[in-house]
């Protein structure tokens, strides 16, 4: 459908899919075969991180398909993150460089300070490094060819901006906690001001949040949160277009102007998650989206409380 783009433009000229598959919780051995199933639908931006301990498999997944001639490596954009012992001061470069060993390629399409909080490597120190110190490795990455773009994740403006404030490479990317219950108009019209991507991670208000389990097996506690997909004007649309919830939140997002990563492992869902983009919502559809009153972050990352570069210190104060 015309007006519908498959992708944005990054502000060093570099495409980026507006749909990627996104694999937090999708374990190792189940995440190849969704990655397969994805390229083979359609996506070419596969997002992953260190902490999600699946860039291996993901890296297997790729190379597979690279080999069978189903796609090119120059036709994916693979983006991984740095997690918060790795952007403590010295540890990016080497971080990235494993990190590639282990998706089996030369370079990322991006790579994102997965948090503005450095730690040790088991977490139980706080890292007292600024964001520009952090900034400052990620501009030396790039500058190397590591990583064909850089940004940030779970960042603030504030931040944001004192690493914009460096004159080095710019943040390409903020990739925030973004959905139909959390829409963050203030931070996606700061990132369009400065010329930056914002990505959208929990699209769907994140229903499998409530399974994520922690490495000793243990759960986290989740307040209390309205459903997105429960929503009655989405719902309702749905119902209009012929379309499931989850694609009319996903066509939201998009024609926002945003990307946006859906988990899942499912074959199915995956397909149905790509299907966005034979339909459009006019204007009064988006307008009655847009309009709910609900503003609830979901993801507080509370081990970030009290560290100086805690992200979310603002609303912590305002609990």
């Amino acid at each position: 459908m015309s007006g519908t783009p498959h992708s944005l433009t990054l502000s060093n000229g570099t495409p980026i899919p507006t749909l990627g598959l996104g694999t937090w919780q999708s374990a190792p051995d189940v995440v190849g075969a969704a990655v397969k199933a994805a390229i083979k639908a359609g996506y070419r931006l596969i997002d992953t991180a260190t902490c999600y301990q699946n860039e291996e498999a993901i890296g297997t997944a790729i190379l597979e398909l690279i080999k069978e001639g189903v796609v090119k490596r120059e036709d994916l954009f693979i983006t991984t993150k740095a997690w918060t012992n790795e952007i403590a001061p010295g540890k990016l470069e080497p971080a990235l460089e494993e990190s590639l060993k282990r998706l089996k390629t030369d370079y990322v399409d991006l790579y994102l300070a997965h948090m503005p909080t450095a730690f040790n490597d088991d977490m139980t120190e706080k890292i007292a490094v600024s964001v520009e110190e952090i900034w400052k490795q990620f501009d030396a990455i790039h500058k190397k060819g590591l990583a064909k773009a850089v940004g940030v994740s779970n960042w603030n403006e504030k931040q944001i901006k004192k690493a914009l404030d460096l004159n080095l490479t710019p943040v390409h990317v903020s990739q925030v906690e973004l959905h139909l219950y959390f829409p963050q108009n203030e931070h996606v019209a700061f990132c369009k001001k400065h010329n930056i991507i914002v990505t959208s991670y929990a699209t769907l208000g994140s229903p499998g949040r409530v399974d994520f389990q922690l490495p000793n097996g243990g759960k986290l506690e989740w307040a209390p949160a309205p459903q997105d997909m429960e929503d009655q004007s989405v719902k309702d649309l749905a119902k209009k277009h012929g379309k499931t919830p989850a694609q009319i939140l996903l066509r939201h997002t998009l024609q926002r102007g945003l990307t946006m990563i859906p988990k899942s492992t499912n074959e199915a869902r995956i397909q149905e998650n790509h299907d966005i983009f034979d339909f459009q919502l006019t204007h009064d559809d988006m307008a009655k989206l847009q309009g709910t009153q609900v503003s609830q972050r979901l993801f507080l990352q509370d081990f970030m409380e009290g560290h100086p570069e805690d992200a979310f210190a603002d609303e912590r104060l305002k609990k």
